[in-house]
């Protein structure tokens, strides 16, 4: 039984030069092992590498070296079934203007070989929330019915990997709601997806396991609670009974004084204690209405993480 929906190993890509721009590497030896079943977040900033290695995946992008095994089948020695496997929702808005909804499904499964009385296009219309534009011109729709269109032509051939690249980049908080309902309804069915986004607090509360790529490189793969927890600063945010005034931070801590009142302070877990930060407050006498922690959360950790590989 296949453990791994997609498993890459050593996988690079080297554009050739072009006029007098010299030879590109785009990815520098990618590892990557996405559970079956999973949601997985592949995160990184602009020009890491992501949509090279979605592309690659796809079957868009010829690799330069490394093997990918997609559902089992080796991409290069199975190509076909590797690819039926793979559905990718692109982040680009390209819709034929003339095809209705209906069409464009239509003309998609035919595409992937799909014999018309197996085709499910009416049904996904009606998971997509298209079905009253299932025969409009696709140019009359909205950039966010648009973007639920590129979802449906993705799910045609019904794959076992559905790929979401930047999917509610640029549409409202409605549209946004219905696509997460969907991709939690198929992932309940047991699709795996890969989603990337810059949105990090949807990775954060979306996926089970989250990479995150730099310069073509993969920094860290880890479960989601496990990579939050790599940060191990945390704040303690104390609200005294009254104001408080001329309060150094005790050693080890960084003090911010909010403007609620409340005292917040930031340390080290692995080498200052919360009982050194309460006593520094029994000691000045201040008398504690609440107390509450706040954890690191995606960003922290992102920002953290690829800034520190920035000059590699």
């Amino acid at each position: 039984m296949v453990e791994n929906a997609i498993e890459i190993s050593g996988l690079k890509k080297t554009y050739a030069a072009h006029g007098n721009q010299p030879p590109k590497t785009a990815l520098k030896g990618i590892d990557l092992a996405i559970p079956k079943g999973s949601i997985f977040g592949l995160l990184g900033p602009n020009g890491a590498g992501k949509s090279t290695l979605i592309n690659i995946l796809a079957g868009l992008v010829t690799k330069t070296e490394g093997q990918i095994n997609i559902c089992g089948f080796d991409q290069d020695t199975n190509p076909r079934h590797s690819r039926a496997s793979i559905g990718v929702m692109p982040q680009e808005l390209n819709v034929d203007p003339f095809f209705s909804p209906r069409e464009a499904l239509e003309v998609q499964a035919g595409l992937y070989g799909i014999p018309k009385s197996k085709r499910t296009s009416d049904e996904i219309l009606a998971m997509i929330g298209l079905t009253d534009k299932a025969d409009a011109y696709a140019r009359t729709l909205s950039g966010g019915m648009r973007r639920r269109l590129l979802l449906g032509k993705a799910l045609v051939h019904h794959p076992d990997v559905l790929v979401l690249d930047e999917p509610t980049a640029g549409v409202d908080i409605e549209i946004r709601q219905m696509l997460w309902d969907n991709v939690r309804k198929l992932n309940e069915q047991g699709v795996t997806i890969i989603l990337t986004t810059h949105y990090l607090e949807e990775a954060e509360d979306m996926c089970d396991e989250i990479a995150i790529i730099n310069h073509g490189e993969v920094i860290v793969q880890d479960k989601t609670p496990a990579l939050l927890g790599r940060l191990d600063r945390k704040t303690l945010v104390i609200t005294p009974e009254t104001e408080v005034t001329g309060l150094a931070a005790p050693a080890g801590t960084e003090l911010e004084k909010r403007a609620d009142g409340s005292l917040a302070f930031t340390y080290s877990s692995g080498t200052t204690s919360a009982n050194s930060i309460f006593g520094a407050l029994s000691r000045e006498n201040v008398t504690i209405k609440d107390v509450r922690s706040e954890e690191p959360d995606l960003e922290e950790v992102f920002v953290s993480l690829t800034s520190s590989k920035s000059g590699s």
